[in-house]
């Protein structure tokens, strides 16, 4: 593999309809800190918050007026995927404890790094499709 001065993804941004709702869902599911807030007028346009494993996720809300953003964004266009630190039959129930339907998986997958690996899918309040993935 060729050599790289990239070192990882800091955070990943998404669009979504409602910033609260999105911040509430992924709180629920991961118990999320809030790490950094732009709210102009008292209303969240940005929210940054940590979802666990060193991830960032940063929440815009659709239509804020900030210039430096994607340029189409659009709510439920993301597809990412998460580690996750369990099995993936844990990842199921934690899911399904939480009301979230599973939409494919678990599937068979390798990671990153080239563990084999099992997936499952859902989608957040914006219908972004979420993975999680756990090493077998």
């Amino acid at each position: 593999m060729k050599q790289s001065v990239l070192l990882g993804i800091d955070y990943v941004a998404i669009t979504v309809a409602d910033v609260e709702v999105t911040w509430a869902f992924y709180e629920r599911l991961f118990g999320t800190e809030i790490i950094n807030e732009y709210a102009p007028g008292g209303r969240p346009a940005v929210r940054v918050f940590l979802l666990g494993g060193g991830a960032r996720l940063s929440v815009h809300q659709a239509g804020n007026g900030v210039d430096l953003v994607a340029a189409l964004p659009t709510p439920g266009s993301a597809d990412i995927c998460f580690r996750w630190g369990g099995s993936i039959n844990e990842a199921q129930t934690h899911l399904a404890g939480h009301g979230v339907a599973i939409v494919d998986g678990p599937s068979p997958r390798r990671t990153l790094d080239g563990l084999p690996a099992h997936s499952v899918y859902f989608r957040d309040p914006d219908g972004n499709l979420i993975e999680l993935m756990a090493a077998n």
